[in-house]
């Protein structure tokens, strides 16, 4: 008779599964907890504030890894490479919703920082049944892509397990790609997969398993530093100001004059003049103000210093 205490052979078939995920620090259950719906709504929130607290903490004690990440990434992307992130489910919306926010930020092109989820763009609202269990699908999506050498694949997983995530990344590596894998566990099996493991130990949540909680805030809190500090070292900001930011509605037209102001302490009048000589460009209006060019030699100083402004004042020709 077969003993249902091994771990393939429990009555729904998942015994492996389940033996696997009682090892995740995200997936274990805290006996503390137990009676928390039993609490007042004040109490549940108290205790949820003070969990999302100690986020910070675990993202810092990774900064050398990140850091050393974000310059890989950097490097590649100044070459003509993609940021490209890949995952299932939360993880996966997280790196859609960060790739879909650097064009008006940074006035990328949609194709140079892009979000792949398991099961395509559906699956942002709805799950894709079996999706994120396909490594072939993660090597598909990737091959749809054309990847090159030049290209970032960060793979994305609170568990470090999703077989989407550490597909993508295996493709992308063969391929030469630089890797990063994207955790909240130690020692998972995507770290281990990728160049540069970035593995955000955050502990259990406050529900058993439900890593949208601490693990999701992990995670995007370093993907917001994945994809502004690449931006800022592509000279995509001047100073702390987004200087490309794309003004495509309102608020970020008066954004821009806004940032134009702040970098020049140009007029009204001054500025509008600039913009109008530049298309509306907020880099290029900065430069013919603070360098005293027009708009032709702005665009062609920044083209020469390859987009970054301090380097195309330095080299602007001003008349004394």
């Amino acid at each position: 008779m077969t003993s249902l205490t091994d771990a393939d052979a429990t009555p729904d078939g998942y015994g492996e599964l389940r033996a696997q995920l009682a090892t995740l620090t995200t997936e274990a259950f805290r006996p503390e907890l137990a009676d928390i719906d039993r609490l007042a709504t004040a109490e549940i929130a108290r205790i949820m504030n003070g969990e999302d607290q100690t986020v910070p903490a675990a993202v810092a004690e990774r900064l050398p890894e990140i850091a050393a990440a974000i310059d890989g990434t950097a490097e590649r992307m100044a070459r003509g490479g993609r940021l490209i992130y890949a995952g299932a489910g939360t993880a996966g919306r997280l790196g859609v919703l960060d790739a879909s926010e650097c064009p008006p930020t940074f006035n990328t092109d949609p194709a140079d920082v892009i979000g792949l989820i398991a099961g395509g763009p559906s699956a942002m609202v709805t799950a894709v049944e079996g999706a994120e269990d396909s490594k072939e699908l993660a090597a598909a999506d990737l091959e749809a892509l054309e990847l090159t050498a030049d290209d970032t694949v960060v793979g994305i997983s609170a568990s470090g397990r999703t077989p989407y995530a550490i597909g993508a990344v295996e493709h992308a590596r063969a391929k030469g790609a630089l890797t990063l894998g994207l955790s909240c566990n130690a020692d998972s099996a995507l770290g281990a997969a990728a160049e540069h493991p970035l593995e955000i130990v955050v502990g259990p949540e406050l529900l058993t398993g439900s890593t949208r909680l601490k693990a999701g805030t992990a995670q995007k809190l370093v993907l917001n530093m994945i994809s502004t500090i690449t931006m800022i070292r592509l000279g995509k900001t001047y100073g702390n100001l987004m200087v490309d930011v794309r003004a495509s509605n309102e608020k970020l037209r008066a954004r821009s004059r806004r940032i134009v102001a702040l970098a020049t302490g140009a007029s009204d009048e001054e500025i509008e003049t600039a913009l109008a000589a530049t298309d509306g460009e907020v880099k290029n209006a900065i430069l013919t103000i603070l360098g005293q060019v027009d708009g032709p030699t702005a665009a062609a100083l920044l083209t020469e210093s390859n987009g970054h402004l301090r380097a195309a004042l330095a080299a602007a020709p001003r008349t004394t």
